[in-house]
């Protein structure tokens, strides 16, 4: 699941936790994705606030979960809670062979703006980082039609 983060998977499920437990992690919130009937989850959506109105999103997705609507769902969620919010700009951070992250920024109208050279020292090497925007004047066009 974590091949496209910016670090290694975890070893243990208690490395996890204190990860996410993290104060430097603060300006972060996490949304569980749970599927209908079911207790545990298959995945989460995060969004981290980076300046006034502008923030970062993130999602991760059981393999077995994947290619269902599940994260679509899910991100759709999480994008309109924070619109209604305030916030002005969505951004995303993906890695340019994450096909199905690019496909489903792409399909929630998430423009791509740039890449950055070298920018993550990861697991599988350094890597470049593309990186997709979403203003919430261009979403509320795409709820409108």
């Amino acid at each position: 699941m974590m091949r496209w983060w910016s670090r290694a998977p975890f070893d243990h499920l208690d490395d996890l936790r204190t990860y996410f437990a993290d104060d430097d992690q603060s300006n972060w919130r996490a949304w569980a994705i749970i599927r209908t009937g079911e207790e545990h989850a298959i995945g989460f959506v995060a969004a981290g606030q980076k300046r006034e109105g502008v923030s970062e999103i993130g999602y991760l997705l059981a393999q077995d979960a994947q290619g269902q609507g599940y994260a679509r769902e899910a991100v759709t969620m999480v994008i309109d809670q924070l619109f209604a919010e305030g916030q002005r700009r969505l951004f995303a951070d993906t890695d340019p062979d994450n096909q199905p992250s690019i496909a489903l920024l792409t399909a929630l109208g998430f423009t791509l703006e740039g890449r950055l050279r070298a920018e993550w020292q990861t697991h599988i090497g350094i890597r470049d980082s593309l990186i997709f925007g979403l203003l919430a004047d261009e979403w509320r066009a795409r709820a409108s039609h």
